[in-house]
C-alpha cells in the first residue's frame, strides 16, 4: 500500500515552546489510524501539520506525495478533508445545502440531489444550519468533508458532545466513505471504545514524542 501521510523527524515549536520533537510515523492508503495521548501531548498540532495549516519547524511532512512546505494549503485541501471537534468552527454558509456543496463546487465535483446518507432530509437543505442541534450540525460538517471524497480524512475529536448513538452514526458514515474510496483516516479521540471499534492501529503521543506508532488492532484491543 502506498503511503498517504509521512512524518519524518518532525519538530514543531511555538515561540520558545517545543510542542513536537522528532516525530516519525506514516499512514497508508486505506488505513484507519487513531492518535492517542493526554491533553497537551501534541495531537491537534499533528493534525494541523497534516493539512498544511502549520509548517514543521524541523523535519518533513509529506501528504499524498507533497511536501507541505513546498505547496499551498489550498492544494493540499483538494486531497485532504478536516473535521473539527466543534462544528461551529467549520460551518459558515447560510443554508445546509450551501455548506455541504461549498467544497464540491470549489473542487469541480458535481453536486448531488440528496444527502440522505448523512441523515439530512431533502426538505431541510434550505434551512439555516445554526437552527440544528450540535449533533445535527456535526453531521452537516461531516457531510461537507466526505462529499469531496478526500484521500485523507483528519478528524479532531469529532464525537465530543455527542451521545453514543450519534457518535457511532458519525463514525459509520466515515467508515463507509473510507471503504468506498480506499481513503486513509487519522482520528484524534479520548473515547477508547470508539477507537477500538474503528481503528486498525493506534499511535501514542506523550509530551510531543511518539511512544509507539505501531500498535496493531489485536494488541490494542487486549490492552
Amino acid at each position: 500500500m502506498s503511503q498517504i501521510l509521512e512524518f519524518s523527524g518532525v519538530g514543531f515549536a511555538f515561540g520558545e515552546r517545543q510542542i513536537l520533537r522528532n516525530v516519525s510515523f506514516s499512514v497508508a492508503q486505506g488505513e484507519f489510524v487513531v492518535l492517542l495521548g493526554e491533553n497537551g501531548a501534541g495531537k491537534s498540532t499533528c493534525l494541523r501539520l497534516c493539512n498544511g495549516l502549520l509548517k514543521p519547524s524541523s523535519g518533513r511532512v509529506s501528504v499524498c506525495g507533497k511536501d507541505t512546505r513546498q505547496v499551498k494549503t489550498s492544494v493540499i485541501a483538494k486531497e485532504v478533508g478536516f473535521l473539527f471537534q466543534n462544528p461551529d468552527r467549520q460551518i459558515f454558509n447560510k443554508t445546509i445545502r450551501e455548506e455541504i456543496e461549498f467544497g464540491m463546487k470549489l473542487h469541480g465535483i458535481p453536486t448531488l440531489q440528496s444527502y440522505e446518507e448523512f441523515r439530512i432530509p431533502d426538505f431541510a437543505l434550505n434551512d439555516d444550519p445554526f437552527t440544528l442541534s450540535r449533533g445535527e450540525r456535526q453531521r452537516v460538517a461531516l457531510a461537507s468533508v466526505l462529499v469531496c471524497n478526500p484521500k485523507l480524512m483528519l478528524l479532531d475529536e469529532p464525537t465530543v458532545g455527542l451521545d453514543d448513538g450519534e457518535a457511532h452514526q458519525l463514525m459509520d458514515a466515515v467508515k463507509r466513505r473510507q471503504k468506498q474510496n480506499n481513503a486513509a483516516v487519522l482520528l484524534i479521540t479520548h473515547d477508547m471504545e470508539l477507537a477500538r471499534s474503528y481503528a486498525d492501529r493506534a499511535i501514542f503521543l506523550e509530551k510531543g514524542e511518539i511512544v509507539d506508532a505501531d500498535i496493531l488492532s489485536g494488541e490494542f484491543f487486549s490492552a
